[in-house]
């Protein structure tokens, strides 16, 4: 059959609604880079004005223009080997929303998405379209499928009152102050021309979202939400970390096996419970400084840019400022911590690390004096809410910036143990914090819980067990442990995941 013939017929075939998603996924707003052709990004007109005059016209001439001229590229386009391009990118984001949205192209060369994941040097793990799907996206997505065509109108008039935002942009007067959303397909098109607005004038990201928050919230919920949803549930949507989908996310177990009873086990359950989160896993046994090095330079590969989240495990033996290596020399943990945030492939996104080892040789013991008459007190300061209120200061969007981000944020480091202090281990087993960790990260996946709520747990679960030291003192002592936070939104743990693609039914 003649090509054009076919692509005639797949668009036809396309419901407004996903050619609306389909548009959306495909001007993806957070390109890798760098790469070849890095400087021919979309232009803002490119990426909003098929939406705008979609929505004024109720027409959607200028998206199919745009997605045809996307699938003839890709038709033509010869892939270069070792060269990672622009078209690289959009063209397996393209198939990846296509097979999300159950649209694939029948005439799309599936053998050139293989050669372009080859040059990302993805293993068969990461060949997975999930994977390709930018989780942001997704999760605006269903912000989106949770409004009623009434209520993104009332978003757009918000916005339109906003004078200093819209100043001078063509696209916002081709739509107009007063927009019919009810049409198939065109409340999806006012939606992401607001998203990838705001995107465009550096207002959100994938992290940032209190602007588009502030829109929906002034939304009046009786006439917004679709069925069963509310304002808030929307709005708390927005406020964790988005890792839609398998996987979620790169988890990196480095162990130091040498004079280490039970570190074969502490391998085992890490690897079992990052699986078992959807996590693509890869272990380092016995690290040395050389290791570390080549695996940040590994990270720095554009295929990590595909990833939502980063998590590290790091087992060792320490001191209070440093991390024992397989080959006896020593690297200092600060050093570590503050390396691996820097990597561009996982700004903006939620990064964690366990550190596993002691810090120092202190125990909280359960013998002696010091012991009794403890107690845990506290002072409470009743402050009125008012009064606060009178206080705060009146925050404008003149003064905020999200261009600029502190190396350290959206980072969390989970320790073992308290400066100065063991870190417990049993014989066979390793360590009892990893052990505890495990547990209990395996009982609350698929119960909603985040991240810190776990570690809050496992501080209490932890603080419980009586530890014994190996030498011949035999010193009955307890350990603690605590975590540090840089998060801006919650990481919540995933439901189930499985390495094999799930069985799900295509949005509308």
């Amino acid at each position: 059959m003649d090509e054009v013939i076919q692509v005639t017929q797949w668009f036809s075939s396309i419901t407004p609604r996903k050619k609306a998603k389909l548009f959306f996924f495909t001007t993806h707003a957070d390109a890798p880079t760098p790469m070849v052709g890095s400087n021919d990004v979309d232009t803002h007109e490119e990426t909003q004005l098929p939406l705008a005059t979609t929505v004024a016209l109720h027409n959607f001439k200028n998206i199919d223009e745009f997605l045809k001229k996307k699938v003839n590229t890709f038709s033509c386009y010869n892939v270069i080997e070792n060269e990672i391009t622009k078209t690289d990118y959009e063209y397996l984001r393209f198939y990846s929303a296509c097979k999300y949205l159950d649209v694939v192209p029948p005439f799309l060369d599936l053998e050139k998405k293989s050669a372009i994941q080859n040059k990302f040097e993805m293993t068969d793990e990461e060949r997975d379209y999930r994977l390709l799907l930018d989780s942001a996206d997704l999760v605006l997505e269903k912000v989106c499928d949770s409004l009623k065509p009434a209520g993104v109108s009332q978003m757009w008039t918000a916005l339109r009152k906003d004078r200093n935002l819209i100043r001078g942009v063509k696209t916002i007067d081709i739509i107009g102050f007063f927009v019919d959303p009810n049409p198939t397909g065109i409340k999806e098109c006012l939606f992401f021309f607001i998203v990838r607005f705001l995107q465009k004038a550096d207002k959100i990201n994938r992290v940032n979202t209190n602007r588009l928050e502030r829109l929906i919230a002034q939304c009046d919920e009786s006439s917004s939400c679709e069925e069963g949803k509310t304002i808030d549930f929307i709005i708390d949507s927005l406020r964790f970390y988005p890792t839609e989908l398998y996987p979620f996310g790169f988890c990196l177990i480095m162990c130091v096996i040498e004079g280490r009873d039970g570190a074969m086990q502490e391998i085992e359950k890490t690897m079992e419970i990052s699986r078992h989160l959807g996590m693509i896993t890869h272990t380092k046994k016995n690290p040395t400084k050389e290791t570390i090095e080549l695996v940040k330079k590994e990270l720095m590969k554009p295929k990590y840019q595909f990833y939502s989240s980063f998590t590290c495990w790091f087992m060792s033996h320490g001191d209070s400022n440093s991390m024992v290596l397989a080959d006896g020399e020593t690297i200092e943990r600060e050093w570590f911590l503050t390396s691996f945030p820097d990597i561009s492939t996982f700004q903006l996104k939620p990064k964690v690390f366990f550190m596993v080892s002691c810090r120092g040789a202190n125990k909280f013991s359960l013998k002696g004096d010091e012991f009794e008459g403890q107690s845990a007190t506290c002072d409470y300061y009743d402050v009125g809410s008012a009064l606060i209120r009178n206080r705060m200061l009146d925050i404008t969007d003149s003064v905020r910036d999200i261009s600029y981000v502190q190396p350290m944020m959206d980072t969390l480091v989970a320790y073992s143990t308290i400066l100065d202090h063991l870190s417990g281990r049993a014989n066979t087993h390793g360590s009892i914090y990893v052990d505890r960790a495990c547990v209990l990260m395996s009982e609350n996946i698929s119960r909603g819980r985040s991240l810190t709520e776990i570690l809050e747990h496992l501080s209490q679960d932890l603080h419980e067990i009586l530890q014994e030291t190996m030498d011949e003192d035999r010193i009955v002592y307890k350990q603690a442990c605590h975590y540090d936070s840089f998060f801006r939104k919650t990481l919540k743990l995933p439901y189930t995941r499985h390495p094999k693609e799930d069985v799900h039914s295509a949005p509308q």
